[in-house]
């Protein structure tokens, strides 16, 4: 059977991903979801023309097979999926937490002017069935509601559903931890999650520095 395919990215398309995640979940026993989109693309449109744009969704999409992190769909505009089947929570939040940085690390790729001053960065929300959703719908809601929580934080970040937040922290941390934690995000003004995302980014970048 022949598959559906976007045409200016080459990855499947929207009537694949649905088919190929109803799939998913039917026959494996757990399943990660990733919705991604490109911060801000609207500008990128506005400023530099949708030529550039085609680039860069083109480039979005090269780096996104690069990264071998799931399968791809590009669902509309500048929204994708990544499937992750197999894949826990924990695993599907650190790949997608190195594709972002793999995005924003390939501006050259870009074209947009040197002088520009913006540079092309993703945002990310992820889900995981049967963990956060019993269904294929659900579990797409579950990873939008991540990707609009990332966004509400600053975009260019990885994150969970909401409910999610805390049920990670308090599994992994003393309850010290926790509370240390929240009295540092009331006095920086920043949410709880994007202290963690802060640190997990410095934490691959030192043991980035050390592999190579």
């Amino acid at each position: 059977m022949t598959k559906r395919v976007d045409s200016l990215t080459g990855l499947q398309n929207n009537e694949e991903f649905e088919q190929d995640l109803k799939a998913a979940i039917a026959k494996e026993d757990a399943v990660g979801l990733a919705s991604l989109d490109v911060d801000h693309f609207d500008v990128v449109n506005e400023q530099f023309g949708h030529e550039t744009g085609d680039v860069v969704l083109k480039a979005i999409a090269e780096s996104i097979k690069a990264a071998g992190v799931g399968q791809a769909y590009r669902i509309s505009g500048d929204e994708y999926a990544i499937l992750l089947p197999g894949a826990s929570l924990e695993q599907a939040f650190l790949k997608m937490e190195s594709l972002r940085a793999a995005v924003h690390a390939n501006q050259s790729a870009y074209g947009l002017p040197a002088d520009a001053g913006k540079e092309i960065t993703v945002t990310i929300g992820v889900a995981q069935y049967p963990r956060d959703a019993k269904e294929a719908s659900a579990l797409r809601r579950a990873a939008d509601a991540a990707l609009a929580s990332a966004k509400e934080s600053g975009r260019n970040l990885v994150a969970l559903p909401p409910s999610e937040d805390m049920i990670m922290k308090s599994c992994y941390y003393p309850a010290s931890m926790i509370r240390s934690l929240k009295s540092l995000a009331d006095k920086s003004k920043k949410k709880e999650s994007h202290l963690l995302r802060e640190a997990l980014g410095d934490l691959i970048r030192k043991y980035d520095r050390i592999a190579e």
